[in-house]
């Protein structure tokens, strides 16, 4: 009988690309979905703030500490990104406060930096990302060719895009073509 080993891949198995003044890599990080129980938004933003260091998200701008991001997707849910903290130790260090999702393997983190990563953007994404209406740490759910998305601004030229990981490969392609046009 043949013997096979599984191999756990990301949803782009680390793509890396650069194009004119453009990068796009594959970012991969932990997710959770927190869902803010019914009044209990200050329990929780006290439990963020004590387990993480970390403020409440308001609508449209994340907060950060450490290695850990949150995101508003609703009002009463947030995401939360992170490196070295996995959904089961956020849910053990909230301790009841939120309902705890892991959604890793939901969706596909990129960056796209670089000086034409605006540019790019622009093309396929419905929002105003000029910097005095999207300054960094903002964040907007949002659809790039007909998929949805968000897409959160981590520095002056630093993007982060999300969206479905079963539509991934489409995702990335349009980004690429995108990033293909601005760069001629």
């Amino acid at each position: 009988m043949a013997e096979f080993t599984l191999t756990a891949k990301t949803p782009l198995d680390g793509l890396d690309i650069t194009i004119g003044n453009c990068r796009l890599c594959e970012t991969p990080m932990m997710l959770a979905s927190v869902a803010i129980p019914l009044n209990g938004d200050e329990a929780l933003t006290a439990a963020l703030k004590q387990q993480f260091g970390l403020a409440m998200p308001q609508a449209k701008i994340t907060t950060q500490a450490a290695s850990i991001r949150a995101a508003r997707t609703s009002p009463d849910q947030l995401m939360l990104f992170m490196t070295g903290t996995t959904a089961a130790d956020v849910e053990e260090a909230l301790a009841g406060v939120g309902y705890v999702t892991d959604q890793t393997d939901n969706w596909v983190l990129c960056t796209l930096s670089g000086t034409g990563a605006r540019a790019a953007l622009e093309r396929i994404c419905p929002v105003d990302l000029e910097d005095t209406q999207f300054p960094e740490h903002a964040y907007a759910r949002t659809v790039m060719e007909h998929m949805g998305a968000a897409v959160l601004r981590t520095g002056p030229a630093d993007w982060l895009l999300m969206s479905a990981s079963s539509s991934a490969k489409s995702f990335v392609h349009a980004i690429e073509l995108s990033m293909r046009y601005t760069a001629e």
